[in-house]
This record gives C-alpha cells, structure tokens and sequence, in this order.
C-alpha cells in the first residue's frame, strides 16, 4: 500500500494557525503541524459521521475507549482498562488541570529545560513556582538527565511536568533513564504528569516507553497525557486523553475540569476512532517518509548551512538547531527577515536558548527543500 506525502496542498485561506501567522512571502516551519493530507480512513469517518445532521455533546464511545486500550497493548505492552481513560479538548488543558488539581501553593514545579513552552508556562498559569533544570549533551550528542540536579530540584516539589518523546530536543528517553527520573520523583512525594503526545513518533526502531507502565508503584503516581493529533496530523480536532489508573487520582482530576474543561468535539472522538483502528499502515510509511526527511535535514545542515549544528531527534518531526556560531543577536529574527522563513526562536524553550531556534521538518520535500534554501541563500549573503 503505498500513501502520498510528496503532493503539496495550499493552507492560505483555510484560516491555518501555521499558515496565517506571517505574510505570504514567509515559508511557516515552526508550530508542529505537518503539511501532509489526513489519511483516507480518517476522512472517510469524519463524512460518514457528517452524514448524520445532529452534532451535539459527545461522549467516548464504548468502541473509542476500546481502540485506546487495545492500541496502547499492541504499541508499548502496557495493560490498561477502558474507565481509566478521560477524554479531553488537548493536552495543554490536561497538564493545567493537573496542576490545578494537585499541586500546593507552596509547593514548587520541576521540568526540563529546554522544553515546549506551554508546559513551561502552565505552573505560572496557578502561581507555582517552578525549577528548570537543564538538559546535559555528552560529547555523543545526546541530551541526558543530570540525576544530581534533578533530585536537589524535586525536593518539597509537588509535581514533576515530563515530556517524552521531548519536545524541542526530539529525545525518546531510554529506559533506564526515565526509570532513574520517576524513582527519583516518587522518592520526593512529587507527582508525574507526562506529556507523551509524541508518543508514535520515533525514529531508527526506537519504540515510546510510556512512564506509567515502568511500574504499578509509578503508575500510581503518573498522569499521562496522549493523543492521536501529531501521529495522525489532526491537532484541530483537540481532542487526547489522559491515563490515570489510581482511582483517587482519577476522580480528583476529573472534578479539576469543573469551570474549565468541556466536553470533546464528536469529530475528534470520530477521528481518533478511526486513525487508531484504519491508520496503521500509513503512519508505518509517515514514519519512513518523516525518517528520510530528518536524515535529508541532518546531511543539509552538515553540508550546507554553516555555523548551524544539529542532533538528530530520535523521535518527533522537530529539529533543534544551534545556531551560536554564526553570532547572530537573533537566530530567529535572522531568518524571518532574510531568509523568509518562519522558525520557532529559542528562548520559548529556555530563558538560555536564544541562540536556538527549532525546526518542523513534517512536510513534502519539495517544501523542506525549499526551507533549507531559504536558509542557506541568506547565510550566503550574509
């Protein structure tokens, strides 16, 4: 079976947040959103649930929540039962609600730096404070957890914000790692609440460990946080769930949306359906097709762009690129007016990442190309 990830499809006026956010000049490559057609399976449900004239209040289906466990058995071995999912409208509202709902005044938030910047801005959204503790890249080019600093940091912490696979860095936390950070979480009393919205995305045979499966201890004290929206490319339908499997910690969660979290779209809970049950064979070619693109990237940015240094993500469709050594005040603001392309800048990540800016490479080649151009045109004139 073979899909179709090459055909470049317009987005200006389709009232895209990529898209509309700079002049039509500007080549958009920084919100993660893929520039690839939904597949066919997915489209085909959201017309046969359009077929019905009624959208009203939904609820997950039976059928739904049945497709979420057997699909998080059959990807990652990890047993869970249909009543210990909630649905939500995505995973922001998520780890807010979970901040929320669990974390003291007094107590402080941990996460790693750098990192998505919503989850950087959600303790501030409930006037916590919160400790980033940094990445720390070995000489093979990968980032790892400094164990040290992170149980100083989770001390009197009340909750501990985990992206995995992470986002900006593309790292897929192996597991002996990401068991050293929860035992270092749950000797600290510190909740975990898991951003694994990349989850089925990973690279060179790597497979998503999620953090509640270490262990039942672990699970006890995880909330996890997924979706089909950036597997499948279908984010505007906002819909996730959340896996909480201690009953106390389910139902105080639950009662944490009071005020601020409604009900899910019956599309997104249709599209969910459907790209877990039908969506298999083409997220295995995404995966290759989005592989190719990073490697594509990788030897580009080896070869032709100069004074930018890049680690492969193992996971994601997201490319971190260190720009320090071209000495520019802005990475960012360099290429947006030389280069006319839309990049994520560094410092939404990290308050010491300005000389950063962060790639989205999910898109045709014929657009990647085209970036990469844009990019190495401008530092040549420079």
């Amino acid at each position: 079976m073979s899909f179709d990830f090459d055909t470049l499809h317009p987005r200006h006026g389709t009232g895209s947040t990529k898209w509309s956010r700079y002049p039509e000049d500007v080549l958009p490559m920084w919100v993660a959103d893929m520039d690839f057609a939904v597949a066919d399976g997915i489209l085909q449900a959201l017309r046969q649930r359009l077929e019905h004239p009624l959208l009203g209040y939904s609820v997950a289906r039976d059928e739904l929540r049945e497709a979420v466990v057997a699909d998080l058995w059959d990807k990652y071995a990890w047993r869970v039962r249909p009543d210990e999912l909630i649905f939500l409208p995505g995973v922001e509202p998520g780890f807010n609600m979970a901040l929320h709902a669990f974390v003291q005044p007094q107590q402080k938030v941990v996460l790693q730096t750098p990192n998505y910047r919503p989850l950087r801005l959600a303790p501030g959204n409930w006037g916590l404070d919160k400790v980033e503790v940094p990445f720390q890249l070995t000489v093979d080019g990968t980032y790892d957890t400094p164990m040290d600093a992170l149980r100083q940091a989770l001390q009197g912490a009340g909750a501990m914000l985990l992206s995995n696979p992470h986002n900006p860095l593309g790292k897929v936390f192996p597991r002996d790692e990401l068991l050293a950070v929860a035992t270092a979480c749950l000797d600290q009393g510190a909740l975990i609440i898991s951003d694994e919205i990349h989850a089925e995305l990973c690279f060179d045979g790597r497979r998503h460990i999620p953090t509640a499966s270490l262990s039942p201890e672990i699970a006890r004290r995880t909330i996890t946080l997924m979706s089909a929206s950036k597997a499948y490319n279908i984010a505007g339908m906002k819909t996730c769930f959340a896996i909480i499997q201690d009953p106390a910690t389910r139902l105080a969660f639950n009662n944490a949306r009071a005020g601020m979290v409604d009900s899910v779209s019956p599309l997104g809970l249709e599209a969910t359906l459907a790209a877990l049950t039908h969506g298999g064979p083409w997220l295995q070619a995404l995966l290759g097709y989005l592989q190719a693109n990073r490697d594509y990237l990788l030897h580009a940015v080896q070869t032709r762009l100069p004074g930018i240094r890049m680690h492969a993500p193992q996971g994601t469709y997201l490319a971190w690129l260190d720009c320090s050594a071209l000495g520019l005040d802005d990475p960012h603001a360099f290429f947006l007016e030389q280069a006319k392309v839309g990049l994520s800048a560094g410092l939404e990540f990290g308050d010491d990442c300005g000389q950063f800016v962060r790639l989205n490479f999910g898109c045709p080649r014929a657009l990647l190309e085209d970036g990469i151009q844009r990019l190495q045109d401008s530092l040549q004139r420079r």
